[in-house]
């Protein structure tokens, strides 16, 4: 194999004969340097370290063994890679057992070590089903994109589905990169991020000059005609929506605080008083206020005085879109249903539209149905402490908010815009004369103070304005608030741990939406079909 073929450097040999636990330590290192290609560092050669370092170890893994006899030490490997690079990406969990502690640190454990341990297995199953159709040459640089593609895919689905920080996101941060997702979406780019961060291993492969350095110098190509065309097409500003004005208010309520009914009118006061500060000197009067995810600590469709009390808060004319929780009326005997939404609140306190979140987050907005009754027996709750938990809206009747004076609003909370493709209506038909307009993200990100996970947030849902060709309008209870237009310029943020507002145009859509919109993830499949023709048209007999 390459590892043992006195051309091959002492340096790249050395990777390729690790065994046992210098081998899984080197895969953990390997896969934690990668993760600094992640928001918010975003340093792209990190990953090229990273799974040039892979490479090499899984040409080492197949030493003296079929190809059957190599899986396993190859799921090893990858479940090491795997482990390292979440372990390093998603630390920041830790703080959400913090908020309260006295019920939830003993759970931290679980967080930060036991999510990225199992969550390792995906990339154990990854380099697995790459190893089946490695070589020698340089098409196991196909066969790791493959791999590592198609379990980013499984990840993003699997078990309610987790799509944080995939690998794809090395190139969904540079603004000019980024475009390609316009086309490709997140797991195109996660396709293309692999191939060309793991070229650099073929350097020190033996045999012809093109062997060794086609796939690097591919790979250089390949990203600078990425960054071209992503330059070529940010050229044209983007529009924005005559006689819209928003106002996105960001109360950096203490999450802890939060949800005691007894701070009820000191956070509705709160919310009123930001809403209604005066802009700044030659800006226009906002037109539409959004409040974040969950804003308030009780249920405000039974809250008609409150409801009146903002109405008589907020100038006349102004349109309230609000996270808040809300419930159905129960039937005799049935446990009340309580989801997380979003209201439309018009001028009079009528509300006049709703949306129910769909993905809520396991073990935070509710307990899965097989552990809920286990773990309630033993006095243990998800985070948020609703009785029973949350209950999901239903995805057949999905819906777009109407909102006066804005165009058709897709309705997004909190995590639900991290998932490529799943912000579209499910079982709404969309009237093709009055297309979606807009992107409205509400999330809270409060549990997590000031570390990298908010800044991860806010890029990923960032990426969702590119692939659908919408503007975003994100509104966060503490960090980062942000307006986003529908090529991923950010037009305006506000920081972390700030109780301010922010003030900005609406941006139009782009017409005709993108071909991602149109395809989702068929051209993703696509680039499977190439990288699986190049593995095999490569593979040589061991």
């Amino acid at each position: 194999m390459l590892s043992d073929s006195p051309s091959r450097p002492r340096f790249a040999g050395g990777v390729g004969r690790l065994r046992g636990w210098r081998l899984l330590a080197c895969a953990w290192g390997a896969g934690a340097i990668g993760a600094l290609a992640m928001p918010p560092y975003g340093f792209l050669p990190a990953l090229a370290v990273s799974l040039t370092l892979a490479v090499w170890m899984m040409d080492g893994a197949g030493l003296g063994r079929s190809r059957k006899g190599r899986l396993g030490p190859a799921f090893l490997l990858g479940w090491a890679w795997g482990f390292g690079f979440l372990t390093a990406g998603l630390w920041w969990l830790g703080k959400a057992f913090l908020v309260e502690a006295d019920e939830f640190l003993w759970a931290l454990p679980l967080g930060v070590i036991g999510l990225p341990f199992g969550l390792g297995l995906f990339y154990g199953a990854g380099f697995s089903f790459a190893g089946i159709l490695w070589s020698r040459g340089p098409s196991r640089i196909a066969a790791l994109a493959l791999g590592l593609s198609g379990l980013e895919w499984l990840r993003g689905h699997v078990l309610t589905g987790f799509p944080w920080n995939v690998l794809g996101m090395a190139l969904g941060q540079s603004l000019w990169l980024m475009q390609s997702a316009a086309y490709l979406g997140l797991y195109g780019l996660t396709v293309l991020a692999v191939l060309i961060a793991a070229a650099p291993a073929t350097l020190f492969d033996g045999g012809s000059a093109l062997r060794r350095f086609g796939p690097t110098v591919a790979a250089v190509a390949v990203l600078a005609g990425l960054g071209f065309a992503g330059f070529e097409r940010l050229r044209a500003p983007d529009p924005t929506v005559p006689a819209v004005r928003l106002r996105l208010v960001q109360p950096n309520l203490q999450q802890d605080a939060k949800f005691r009914p007894e701070n009820r009118d000191d956070i509705v006061d709160r919310y009123i008083e930001l809403s209604e500060r005066p802009p700044e000197p030659g800006d226009p009067a906002p037109t539409h206020i959004v409040w974040p995810e969950s804003a308030l600590p009780f249920l405000i469709q039974r809250e008609a005085d409150t409801r009146e009390r903002i109405a008589a808060g907020l100038k006349p004319h102004r349109v309230l879109m609000t996270g808040a929780a809300r419930t159905d009326e129960p039937l005799p005997g049935e446990r009340p249903r309580i989801y997380n939404a979003i209201m439309v609140i018009e001028a009079d306190g009528t509300i006049t539209d709703t949306y129910d979140k769909v993905h809520l987050v396991p073990f935070g907005e509710y307990l899965p149905g097989f552990l809920d009754e286990t773990l309630r027996a033993l006095g243990l709750r998800q985070f948020v402490a609703i009785p029973g938990g949350f209950t999901a809206g239903n995805p057949a009747t999905q819906r777009i908010l109407t909102v006066p004076g804005l165009p058709p609003v897709v309705g997004t909370i909190c995590y639900e815009a991290i998932f490529p493709a799943a912000i579209r209506p499910v079982g709404q038909p969309v009237d093709a004369a009055k297309p979606p307009g807009l992107i409205l993200n509400v999330t809270n990100d409060g549990w997590f103070g000031d570390t990298p996970g908010p800044r991860q947030h806010l890029a990923q849902a960032r990426l969702r304005a590119v692939e659908e060709g919408l503007p975003m309008v994100r509104d966060a209870n503490t960090g980062i608030s942000a307006v986003i237009d529908p090529h991923g310029r950010i037009l305006g943020q506000t920081k972390i741990d700030v109780e301010t507002y922010l003030d900005a145009d609406l941006p139009g859509r782009i017409e005709g939406g993108t071909p991602y919109a149109r395809y989702g993830d068929w051209l993703f499949a696509g680039m499977l079909v190439i990288c699986a023709g190049l593995s095999l048209a490569g593979r040589e007999r061991v």
